[in-house]
């Protein structure tokens, strides 16, 4: 077969002999005819061409003239294609098909495999979506959510924290033949701004009622749990059958407020999320060895993952006063931690972190059913991110000791705080703007207190019921003459209007006596409304005291925000706290 089946390929490149047909895509052997050879290597010969002239003496370009001239080729045997270099091919060279150089077959087979690894990709990505669609696990909420959530609402979605044994290693914690409880609950409200956002945490402890629950069964039918009056919370998830649909029932029939989702973690969760993000900072004010929760970690600052992890949001024995409400503050303190860590720029922009927490999330969550696709859980989690972590404000039901028990191992809803604060995250209202009112509040009242306050006994104030409830303005000058020893004071009936706010009118030269009312009955600066005197029943000028719809009661104290400071100031969401 051409000049390599005649044993001059010494300088022949066989690849040259398959080119691309371009019309195909497919190699084909192509045996075209060679340029002239030099003959072998031998006794000088000249041969005569027709007619009786002699032949040149030729060599081919790029090659030394030997000793002696090489014969001229034989016309009938075509030379062997040689390997192409950049000079110009050597004369006598028949012209064929156009060739493709190597740098051009380099690029078709380069651009082949990109192709080849983007419809990889586009199917490996198809597929791996699918793997994570695959992990979820999700359950109907039986009606008790809104039916998802929206981008022009506020968004309230049930943080669980289930005490199910399951997963491997977590049987030695304690009942691994529980069906679980709803030990941790948190209530996330996110603004309908997404400016801001309170994440309220619920005792597991608290009595409440738990309502009926229709509940969907593993056959797609309905049965319907009957509710418990005076129970335990955490009884809303795991027994008799109820599921996180029944949880939800509970909360909004105890707060008002109802929820667009619900997200279920195990103690998997803890562990799983934790390493996915490399680890969560923590804070303890002293040395902690909690043999019950197997925490073992001296004060300071730690970075946690894994069963450490665990340890640290279960122990309680060792913080505070070693109850579930000391546990929440330490829980708190470890949500917003991997909160700001899942913000971080250093999880965002680490492809291999978000791999393993899609992994961790998909694997180790609950959720409703309204969101149980990775295309939804995105849209939702992109609305989340949206708040600022210095917005977000961690805050406990108000609750006091249950007074129906010697031994004190429940609590009950301290009212009026909780259901200020129920009405505050219903209403939308950020506890953020609350604490900043509040501190606005208290540069108003010491403007307007500074100076001397008159004797109680000095006091001559006209008690009005503008707003609060029925008998409110007996209640509150039986308070003033018999507590506080305000005995110039007279009850002046209904104000004839209805006021929000508790006022109290005074004039200029009775700012002495205003400051000592409102000291009194803990009135904030915007209460003090300096004006035009008023005459009380015997024709004496005096000052007015206008009951709001915000009056709860004698020596209850309006300065504070409703859910009360002690609550809001708790907020760890943009910094590390160090648990006691």
């Amino acid at each position: 077969m051409d000049a390599q089946g005649r044993g001059r390929a010494d300088d022949i490149d066989p690849a040259d002999q398959w080119v691309l047909n371009p019309n195909t895509g497919d190699y084909e052997l192509r045996l075209q005819a060679s340029a002239p050879q030099p003959a072998v290597p031998g006794p000088r010969r000249t041969a005569t061409r027709a007619g009786g002239a002699t032949a040149r003496q030729t060599t081919v370009p790029g090659r030394e003239r030997r000793g002696t001239p090489e014969e001229a080729p034989d016309p009938g045997i075509p030379g062997p294609r040689r390997r192409r270099t950049p000079q110009a091919p050597p004369p006598g060279r028949r012209k064929g098909r156009p060739q493709k150089s190597k740098g051009k077959k380099i690029l078709v087979g380069t651009g082949g495999t990109v192709a080849f690894l983007l419809v990889a990709a586009s199917v490996g990505g198809y597929l791996y979506y699918q793997h994570l669609n695959n992990n979820i696990t999700s359950v109907s909420d039986d009606g008790a959510g809104t039916g998802g959530f929206s981008k022009d609402r506020a968004i309230n979605i049930l943080l669980v924290g289930t005490d199910k044994r399951t997963g491997s290693g977590n049987s030695g914690y304690g009942d691994s033949g529980s069906a679980g409880h709803a030990d941790t609950t948190v209530l996330l409200h996110v603004a309908k701004d997404r400016s801001n956002a309170t994440a309220m945490s619920i005792p597991r402890d608290l009595i409440t009622d738990i309502p009926d629950c229709p509940t969907t069964q593993e056959d797609g039918s309905t049965k319907v749990i009957k509710g418990t009056p005076s129970t335990r919370f955490n009884n809303s998830l795991g027994q008799e059958g109820r599921t996180p649909s029944c949880t939800m029932r509970t909360v909004t029939a105890m707060t008002g407020i109802k929820m667009d989702h619900f997200m279920v973690a195990d103690f998997n969760a803890v562990k799983t999320l934790t390493s996915a993000v490399e680890g969560v900072e923590v804070c303890l004010a002293k040395d902690i060895n909690d043999p019950d929760s197997k925490l073992n970690l001296p004060k300071g600052k730690h970075t946690i993952e894994g069963e450490e992890a665990l340890s640290f949001v279960r122990t309680r024995h060792s913080v505070g006063f070693g109850g579930d409400l000391s546990r929440i503050e330490i829980q708190q303190q470890f949500l917003s931690s991997l909160m700001r860590k899942l913000k971080s720029n250093d999880t965002l922009t680490s492809p291999t972190k978000l791999v393993k927490l899609a992994e961790a999330g998909t694997k180790a969550l609950t959720v409703d059913s309204e969101i149980g696709s990775i295309t939804k859980l995105r849209d939702l989690g992109l609305e989340l991110g949206k708040f600022d972590m210095k917005n977000l404000s961690f805050t406990t039901v108000p609750v006091v000791d249950n007074p129906t028990e010697d031994i004190k191992a429940t609590v009950v809803l301290k009212e009026p705080g909780a259901r200020e604060l129920f009405s505050l995250v219903k209403d939308d209202v950020s506890l953020t703007a609350v604490k900043q009112q509040e501190k606005k509040e208290k540069a108003a009242v010491a403007a307007r207190l500074k100076g001397t306050k008159a004797d109680p006994s000095e006091v001559r104030v006209r008690v009005l019921n503008g707003g609060a409830p029925a008998g409110s303005a007996q209640q509150a000058l039986n308070w003033l003459q018999i507590e506080k020893g305000v005995t110039k004071s007279e009850n002046a009936g209904n104000a004839g209007v209805t006021l929000k706010k508790t006022t109290l009118e005074y004039a200029p030269d009775q700012a002495d006596q205003a400051r000592r009312l409102a000291d009194l009955m803990g009135l904030p600066g915007s209460a003090m409304k300096p004006g035009e005197s008023v005459t009380n029943s015997q024709g004496l000028p005096a000052i007015s005291l206008t009951l709001g719809e915000d009056f709860k009661g004698a020596g209850v104290s309006l300065t504070a925000p409703a859910a009360g400071s002690a609550d809001v100031d708790k907020s760890t969401a943009d910094k590390v706290e160090c648990a006691e």
